[in-house]
């Protein structure tokens, strides 16, 4: 493969002072949805492959994925997805804002990593601009460890209503002196519309920075579209600059959250039935890609009584509003068909807000998620969560003490995760630890993380990507495979990792196939060599 780089790059990388910012490069899009958070992972793993030094950047997300760093900090998983593509430890840097939407008119602001507080839509856009300075500042000290900045914007930057204040799109182009790749989703239908209109209703200065566009999620044959390329390039006075194909990857995407509730899980091969309940403020799903990723396992997202089936495992997922949530799957008779599974010998897991929702009483003496005071659980487990005005962020490593139902032949297995909650969880009689937490962000402390019930058939832990530890997901499929009299898979499993690094590297090959990555160069400005 040919490589694009820059003259006298061995010289310039031995030096580790970067005398000069980073170029930068913006992916904005017409709408939500449209695959920047792909396409920015895609050019950040490109860029990597040819020898830079490449970092992502997103001012402001909001989204109900997140991560902890090994600072402790919480950001958005969509930059950390493109950190993992660009081959650097994810960094609150790259994501200075995250907004996690508690309910339908309001969010828990995060700067930095840490919590603010919460904020209604009005409130925060009246507050955006005391952020611009700091939003420079976190830019500028990641644009000077970097060589190249690929930054991704959020919604359209035709939001005319947003214009005033803005600090995600063409404000921040403005900020970094960003020139900007404009994304439009074919698969919606009305393509041309959509590029040509978020080019109207740009000020002429925003325009400026549009240096080209890219037709993403198509379907067929490019020459038929040929014609109204052209067309498009005479109006918008902007050059095409390639037309990406529909392609399924397995790569963590908020960009894909309806496609992926929607799926009916309906592998052919699938043996392994595993329900997810979809709860309304669900959080982190990202926790349940591993287990998407095994051949025979089936994972289905459920939101009512009646889809729920006859599943192998249900799992209670971690939750933004776990007391609203809990009314959800109360209202929606879910509770009432997972008590029924249960009796019956379906296997119970919960994570996180889910775990809470399993046990007998969830107690919100500050109102920190709802404005009751406390709420009967589910009653699965001996528990009783009460929430506290401080959140817990933080990455552990734990171990498996237990050898009992699901963790039958799991004893001693090493788990690494990571927490995010505000509830602590006190358990009673009939509760018997099989999770211990071994050390948090790196310094040894023990201390109990889950607990299950006497018949080893109900679990909960807080710990999020737990399923990324293959050892122990191939463990728990086996077991169930077991409890169904299938045979079990003995062949080893492909870590997680290295499963993702494989996607990372197919993505950045259909961009190189699909987009004009010379004039993507010449729009970063650099002077280019070629490079074998």
């Amino acid at each position: 493969m040919i490589l694009i780089g820059v003259v006298e790059m061995k010289e310039r990388k031995q030096n580790t002072n970067i005398d000069k910012k980073a170029k930068c490069i913006m992916v904005q899009g017409t709408a939500s949805s449209v695959g920047k958070s792909l396409i920015t992972a895609g050019l950040c793993r490109i860029f990597k492959q040819d020898g830079y030094r490449v970092a992502p950047f997103k001012s402001q997300n909001m989204a109900l994925n997140s991560f902890i760093t090994t600072e402790g900090k919480e950001m958005g998983r969509a930059q950390v997805v493109q950190a993992e593509a660009a081959g650097i430890e994810p960094s609150v840097e790259m994501n200075p804002v995250l907004l996690k939407p508690t309910t339908d008119k309001k969010a828990q602001v995060i700067i930095k990593g840490e919590v603010y507080k919460n904020m209604s839509a009005v409130e925060y856009h009246n507050f955006k601009p005391q952020l611009a300075e700091m939003v420079k500042e976190v830019y500028e000290g990641l644009a000077n460890k970097n060589e190249i900045i690929v930054i991704e914007g959020a919604g359209s930057p035709a939001e005319i209503n947003l214009r005033e204040n803005d600090i995600v799109n063409m404000g921040m182009a403005e900020l970094a002196d960003a020139p900007v790749i404009l994304v439009g989703d074919i698969d919606k239908g009305g393509v041309f519309a959509s590029l040509a209109g978020t080019m109207l209703l740009l000020t002429e200065a925003e325009k400026a920075r549009v240096k080209g566009v890219v037709i993403n999620k198509f379907r067929g044959d490019t020459e038929i579209l040929k014609p109204g390329l052209k067309m498009l390039e005479d109006i918008i006075k902007v050059p095409v600059l390639g037309v990406l194909p529909y392609t399924k990857l397995n790569i963590e995407d908020e960009d894909s959250l309806a496609e992926r509730f929607s799926s009916k899980g309906t592998k052919e091969e699938g043996k392994i039935d595993v329900a997810v309940v979809k709860l309304p403020h669900i959080s982190n799903f990202t926790d349940f890609n591993a287990l998407e990723n095994i051949q025979d396992v089936q994972v289905r997202y459920v939101s009512d009584a009646k889809a729920v089936g006859q599943p192998d495992l249900i799992i209670l997922p971690g939750s933004k509003n776990t007391i609203e949530d809990l009314l959800f799957v109360r209202k929606t008779g879910i509770e009432a068909e997972i008590m029924k599974l249960h009796r019956e010998g379906t296997m119970i897991f919960g994570v996180c807000g889910g775990y809470q929702m399993l046990g007998n009483e969830i107690c919100d003496p500050h109102h920190t998620e709802s404005s009751l005071g406390s709420i009967q659980g589910i009653g699965l487990l001996n528990t009783k969560t009460v929430f506290r005005p401080h959140k817990v962020t933080t990455q552990v490593a734990a171990k498996i003490c237990d050898d009992s139902g699901l963790m039958q032949g799991l004893k001693n297995t090493i788990l690494n995760g990571y927490e995010i909650h505000m509830g602590e969880t006190e358990f009673g009689e009939g509760c018997i630890p099989y999770l211990v937490i071994q050390s948090v962000l790196g310094n040894k402390r023990q201390s109990i993380d889950g607990v299950r019930n006497k018949k080893a058939d109900v679990f909960g832990s807080y710990i999020h990507g737990i399923f990324d530890n293959m050892e122990f997901t191939a463990g728990l499929m086996n077991n169930l495979r077991r409890k169904k009299g299938l045979e079990e898979k003995t062949e080893s499993y492909q870590s997680f990792k290295e499963f993702k690094e494989a996607q990372y590297d197919q993505l950045a090959e259909m961009l190189r196939s699909h987009l004009d990555m010379q004039k993507i160069y010449e729009i970063l400005e650099f002077q280019r060599e070629k490079r074998y």
